[in-house]
Order: C-alpha cells, then sequence, then structure tokens
C-alpha cells in the first residue's frame, strides 16, 4: 500500500490532495511504476484525465456499479475480486480511505509519505497497528515548495 499523509493522518478533502507536493508525486510514479495500481472509483475520477490510466501500470478500479466505465482499466467488484487479478504480480494499493482501510488487512509493506503539515481532511488513512513494523526511515527533506517531508517503509512481522 502507498499514500502521503499530513497530520492526523489525513489524506484527502473534497476527493483531492489538500496539499500539492511534487516530490511525492514523482516517488509515486517512480516506486508504481511497472506494477499494478488497484483503487476505488472515487480515487480513479480524483485523477485527472491525463493520467487515467496511470500510464506504466496496470489500473484496477472498485467499483458496485457494473454499468460503470473507467477507459483503459480493469474493474472489480469488491478487494478480493481485484486482489484475484493482480495475485501473480506486484500491486499497489493507492487509496482512497475506504480501500486502505479494507486492504491494510493483505497488505505486507506500506510505503507512507508523511507530511510536516495541519490541513483539515475528510479523508484518513489508517491505523498502522503492531503487526507492521518499521523498516526503513527516510530523513526529512524539504519540498521545493518549503513543506517538510519524510518517506516511511512498513513491513508487516
Amino acid at each position: 500500500m502507498i499514500w502521503a499523509q499530513a497530520h492526523h493522518r489525513v489524506i484527502g478533502r473534497n476527493n483531492d490532495l489538500p496539499w500539492h507536493l511534487r516530490e511525492d508525486l514523482k516517488h509515486f510514479r517512480t516506486t508504481t511504476a511497472g506494477d499494478a495500481v488497484v483503487m476505488g472509483r472515487r480515487q480513479w475520477e480524483s485523477l485527472p484525465e491525463k493520467v487515467r490510466p496511470l500510464p506504466g501500470r496496470r489500473n484496477v478500479v472498485l467499483t458496485r456499479d457494473p454499468d460503470y466505465q473507467a477507459p483503459g482499466a480493469e474493474l472489480a467488484a469488491n478487494l478480493e475480486q481485484a486482489l484475484a487479478l493482480v495475485a501473480d504480480e506486484d500491486a499497489w494499493i493507492c487509496g482512497g480511505g475506504q480501500v486502505y482501510d479494507e486492504a491494510i488487512d493483505h497488505a505486507d509493506l506500506l510505503v507512507v509519505t508523511e507530511i510536516d503539515l495541519s490541513v483539515e481532511g475528510d479523508t484518513y488513512a489508517p491505523q498502522i497497528g503492531a503487526e507492521f513494523q518499521t523498516s526503513e526511515v527516510g530523513a526529512w527533506q524539504q519540498a521545493e515548495n518549503g513543506v517538510r517531508y519524510r518517506i516511511l517503509t512498513y513491513r508487516r512481522r
């Protein structure tokens, strides 16, 4: 699983990121390149049209609507179906909040960008429980817009 979070685990507001951090977007592209990405319908819709589907990746979109159209992506009715589609390859869960909450029990690896920012939000990252251990903590860095961030990696114990 991969996400960026501000203070208090905020990951979104009004189906968008409440910050802009080019460095994290680049990190996301580099980390997920060549792998499958699994996301919910609202996450898919939050992506700019010019990057849908996310290039260089197999895109799987979760939706309960059998008539939903996501050109360039595969559809799955639920998380289990999505995980079955990508069972033989590396895959990243990349949002949104409900999908993260449901998927964390299936995850072996979490890559989390911590953003040193207090923002209002309506979508939150899942709690990271004791079943995960921090395996790598990146140093705090300053983005070009002045915001501090760091990347943490957690592995299932």
